[in-house]
């Protein structure tokens, strides 16, 4: 669709990767991290990271796919004429198109659906997750708090960069 732009959506699937560092450094959340997740530092230095980092980046790229229509309404409009290619459909995309086409294209917009995303899709996964895991408030708390922040940045990205 003309008002998608793909640049902002590779851009966005880098923001995960970029956030986690900073939000999993030592200095920041890493350590109550690790210690809420059992992990040791043998652990995480214990693992095939080019992989780890590559899977990582392609499920972002589709994390921030899944995003676009969230956090950007105006692609839902062509599901509403599904099937019907007349001139006269046609025609009336392209107005509410030209009408209504930038309408809560905002980065706020954006930032709002991710932290909505966050709160209602990451939080009851992984609390549910965590809880049957034996995890903590605090696990909880780290990894919906970084899934959040990152939803929100995400968002703002594919929904405001124009």
């Amino acid at each position: 669709m003309e008002n998608v732009n793909f640049l902002a959506v590779v851009v966005a699937a880098l923001v995960p990767m970029v956030f986690g560092f900073l939000w999993y450094n030592p200095k920041l959340f890493g350590n109550a991290w690790m210690e809420a997740a059992g992990m040791t530092e043998e652990k995480v230095q214990g693992g095939n990271m080019a992989v780890i980092f590559g899977v990582s980046l392609l499920l972002s790229f589709l994390l921030a796919m899944s995003l676009m229509p969230m956090v950007n309404h105006q692609m839902h409009l062509g599901s509403l004429i599904l099937g019907d290619d007349s001139a006269e459909t046609a025609e009336w995309l392209k107005n509410a198109m030209a009408t209504y086409g930038d309408n809560y294209r905002t980065f706020g917009h954006g930032a709002f659906h991710g932290v909505f995303a966050g709160l209602m899709f990451v939080l009851p996964v992984l609390g549910t997750n965590a809880l049957f895991e034996r995890k903590g408030f605090k696990y909880i708390l780290v990894n919906v708090g970084y899934w959040t922040v990152t939803l929100a940045a995400m968002g703002a990205i594919i929904c405001g960069w124009q």
